[in-house]
């Protein structure tokens, strides 16, 4: 075996810290970001796929796979795994996002190699076993369920669908209900089996780890990793639309959505600057003018969306059936306000709120490893932290109104609403605002 190929990087900003990357011969990266002030570990893999990577048919399988995942292995039943994970104090846990899945542990230093070996054993040795995936069908139904019966959980999912209709990126992570009772073995190693290879992985660990100690754990325990798997999917084309679900709700939820930024594209912090000084805090345009001015609503924020090739630059609130007309005729006016008034002062606050949460998820293990195995998967490689905030600085107000102006003239947008309905503002009329 040729020795593995090591880069080290190291920021000031990191407390003085070391981000090491090593990419075994297989393809899998090691990346650590090593805290001596600290007695535990983060440690996970986070995969390059999700949910857009699925076929119409297979919908919800990159979910269901991180569900049974934990249901056992050749070597460890189900119990066996919380049960080893949980006698060192540790915990176990796993998301499905629309582009990447992540399996992770939270364990003192002195478990790494446990937490490496369980979850190197769930990720190439799983069984699938058809009494354990009854279960979890059963499971996931209920979750589709609570989901529903979630409104502002539901709406979001309602929005993707417009925003994306009919393409990966606008079905739902956790499939439907049919799909999912019709999930079998075959399906669930299949799309393991394609997906989830060597060069599509990045193990990463922050806290109380040793790089080469981990990279030595990597090489023993991921050995029976595929080396070449799928890639690619089905490029994102955001067309907007509406839907509505008039139920007897106590509030409005209304989302509405326009067609945003990648993470690649250059005014990817802009738009973040945008969003937060539209409607990310209690001093943000939204807030006050909504809430604090007229006391249309109690909930109402901006955020972006972002994915390899596209994005959403999304709006949400909730409100009363009497009020949400008024709602959403003054968002509308300050989505549209913003490009050609946007102050120094408010994206200077801005710019603060966004540079203060980047450094203080610094203080996290989990954070940092979350960061580090993103970053990788998104741009190949880490992006010191003095290289974000310097991003942040160079945004001003100029540069926040051109975003602005380019986000309100690409294109129709996104509408979901769900309650009491009547008095909301046709489709057509929200969408001539933007014109």
């Amino acid at each position: 075996m040729t020795a593995p190929k090591n880069l080290t990087i190291t920021d000031a900003a990191l407390n003085g810290s070391s981000v090491q990357i090593t990419s075994l011969d297989s393809g899998l990266r090691v990346v650590t970001d090593a805290r001596s002030e600290v007695a535990s570990s983060a440690v996970g893999v986070w995969v390059d796929a999700g949910a857009r990577h699925e076929t119409a048919a297979e919908n919800g399988v990159a979910h269901m796979l991180e569900h049974m995942a934990f249901k056992g292995t050749e070597r460890r039943s189900a119990r066996a795994i919380a049960e080893e994970i949980e006698a060192v104090g540790g915990h176990l846990n796993a998301y499905t996002s629309r582009e990447h899945t992540a399996y992770f542990a939270r364990v003192l230093g002195d478990d790494v190699p446990l937490s490496v070996d369980i979850l190197a054993d769930i990720l190439q040795h799983s069984t699938f076993l058809e009494d354990e995936l009854a279960r979890e069908r059963t499971v996931v139904v209920q979750e589709i369920g609570q989901t529903e019966d979630t409104p502002d959980d539901i709406v979001f999912d309602h929005l993707q669908e417009r925003a994306f209709p009919d393409q990966p990126l606008g079905r739902s992570i956790l499939g439907t209900v049919d799909k999912v009772q019709a999930m079998d073995r075959p399906r669930l190693a299949g799309f393991m089996g394609k997906h989830y290879a060597a060069p599509s992985l990045v193990l990463c660990a922050a806290g109380a780890v040793e790089h080469e100690a981990l990279v030595a754990l990597a090489e023993q325990h991921f050995a029976d990793l595929p080396t070449t798997g799928a890639s690619g999917y089905d490029a994102a084309s955001f067309v907007g639309g509406e839907l509505r679900d008039d139920r007897a709700l106590e509030q409005v939820h209304f989302s509405l959505a326009l067609p945003g930024v990648s993470y690649t594209d250059p005014d990817f912090c802009a738009a973040q600057v945008l969003s937060t000084a539209l409607g990310g805090g209690m001093s943000s345009r939204l807030f006050q003018e909504v809430r604090e001015n007229r006391g249309l609503c109690y909930s109402i924020f901006t955020f972006t969306q972002s994915f390899a090739d596209g994005g959403m630059f999304c709006a949400y609130a909730g409100t009363g059936a009497d009020e949400v007309a008024e709602l959403v005729s003054v968002l509308c006016d300050e989505l549209t306000r913003v490009a050609g008034d946007a102050a120094e002062d408010e994206v200077a606050r801005a710019r603060a709120q966004l540079k203060a949460s980047t450094l203080m998820a610094l203080e996290s293990s989990s954070a940092r490893a979350e960061q580090l195995a993103r970053q990788l998967l998104i741009y190949g490689r880490p992006i010191p932290p003095a290289e974000v905030v310097s991003r942040i600085e160079a945004v001003d107000a100029a540069t926040v109104r051109r975003v602005a102006g380019r986000i309100l003239g690409g294109g129709p947008p996104a509408v979901a609403a769900i309650g009491p309905l009547q008095r909301l503002a046709s489709y057509d009329d929200i969408a001539a605002r933007f014109h």
